[in-house]
């Protein structure tokens, strides 16, 4: 699987397209940031549309919370906390913006854990390439695709797929969130693991993630092999 050095091509989830009216709104938003005076008029016109598109970034914010911490007010902590620090108001490209706010919510997600359960997010001490069930770092190796993924995630499974998740150990819960639905490649994710998983997680490779993520990726084939129809995970 290609990656970019800085950030994947999205998530191995297929991610919902930009709306041409966030675009329109970051345009909007970016040109009142010219260092120009500018009129009351102008600012509400620019900032139509704000409240709503506010709502959908949080809402997306607090389904990858909820995957990382579980439901509940330490989520709408996290969403808080990426909306109020993450360098969206001054991103010109929305998608740049829900990078950014993912990027800091995960962090913050990291440190949360790592503070409930000191050491939970060690590194593993010996990350064997290619062992186990899978030796493919794709959800394609577990015999799903991202579409089917995506519809397990948001749709009448959805509730029975966090419980799968709930019922992964930590670490392996946080690296496939992280790999699967926020969208990190391989160096990113150990790069977060690192800077926020505290004192065990100083260990994390690349190599490492891609061991973690296929524990879960294992996790779920053995799940998807084993479910009946019309009750899958």
């Amino acid at each position: 699987m290609a990656e970019n050095a800085s950030f994947p091509k999205e998530s191995l989830i297929s991610s919902p397209p930009i709306p041409e009216e966030a675009r329109a709104f970051s345009e909007r938003v970016y040109e009142l940031l010219d260092g120009k005076p500018k009129d009351e008029a102008t600012v509400r016109k620019a900032l139509e549309g704000m409240d709503a598109m506010f709502d959908r970034i949080a809402a997306g914010l607090y389904s990858l919370a909820s995957m990382l911490a579980g439901e509940g007010e330490e989520s709408v902590r996290l969403v808080e906390t990426a909306v109020a620090t993450a360098e969206v108001s001054v991103c010109h490209d929305p998608v740049e913006s829900r990078k950014a706010s993912r990027r800091t919510l995960a962090a913050a997600a990291l440190d949360l854990l790592e503070k409930r359960e000191p050491g939970c997010l060690g590194a593993p001490e010996h990350a064997q390439a290619g062992k186990g069930c899978i030796e493919e770092d794709d959800l394609r190796a577990a015999g799903v695709s991202s579409e089917d993924l995506e519809r397990m995630m948001a749709g009448p499974d959805r509730e029975r797929v966090r419980k799968w998740l709930a019922g992964l150990a930590t670490v392996v819960r946080t690296v496939f969130v992280l790999r699967a639905v926020a969208g990190f490649n391989r160096q990113d994710t150990a790069a977060l693991l690192r800077t926020h998983g505290g004192a065990r997680a100083a260990g994390w490779t690349p190599e490492a993630v891609s061991e973690v993520f296929r524990q879960g990726l294992c996790s779920l084939a053995s799940q998807l092999l084993h479910a009946v129809d019309g009750d899958r995970i």
